[in-house]
């Protein structure tokens, strides 16, 4: 049986977050700040299949990773 093909588009930005547990009963685990937020606008300007990445990220990982271009947004 073949399994369903997801299309998920992924958003990175490079900055500071605040961390923290939620809840009194049933704990989970968030972040929050500008850069989850920044990351969540990338994401969604994504294509689908894609890894879409901030200006700020890329001046950290152009060295590691072959990187294409999509022009500004």
């Amino acid at each position: 049986m073949r399994m369903p093909r997801w299309d998920m588009r992924i958003g990175i930005h490079t900055g500071p977050v605040i961390a923290g547990v939620v809840g009194k009963r049933k704990f989970t685990y968030d972040i929050w700040g500008d850069a989850v937020n920044i990351a969540s606008l990338i994401e969604q300007a994504g294509e689908p299949s894609e890894i879409t990445i901030s200006e700020t990220t890329l001046q950290k990982v152009n060295e590691v990773f072959d990187i294409e271009s999509r022009g500004e947004m």
